[in-house]
């Protein structure tokens, strides 16, 4: 009887606090002003355009490396290049970081919506 009890509890608790989210998890407004859209996916976080010309496009895939760091790999749509990626997230703010060796880099601002 009491396990049932504990068992009880423990779905009913399950239910009432559905799991949180990750900050990144969202969307966002590009430097470029399209609006990209960032969820799960496996156990990384997808990166996909919601507006604009490559609405619909996959663009990057991350995981977590830290606290709100994420790295990965990024893909330019306009070339479809894909470069190595990282990302760091300060609040509503969002740095995109994509880089060739390590070496040419460029970064981008994204701001939650």
């Amino acid at each position: 009887m009491i396990r049932q009890f504990i068992l009880a509890g423990a779905i009913a608790g399950a239910v009432a606090f559905p799991a949180l989210a990750d900050p990144i998890e969202g969307n966002w407004k590009t430097q470029s002003g399209e609006t990209a859209g960032i969820s799960t996916c496996g156990g990384s976080f997808c990166i996909k355009l919601k507006t604009g010309t490559y609405a619909g496009q996959q663009i990057g895939k991350m995981s977590a490396n830290g606290a709100n760091k994420y790295k990965g790999s990024i893909t330019d749509p306009t070339d479809n290049k894909t470069y190595s990626g990282s990302a760091t997230l300060s609040g509503s703010v969002l740095k995109m970081k994509g880089c060739v060796l390590a070496v040419l880099c460029k970064t981008q601002t994204w701001n939650k919506i």
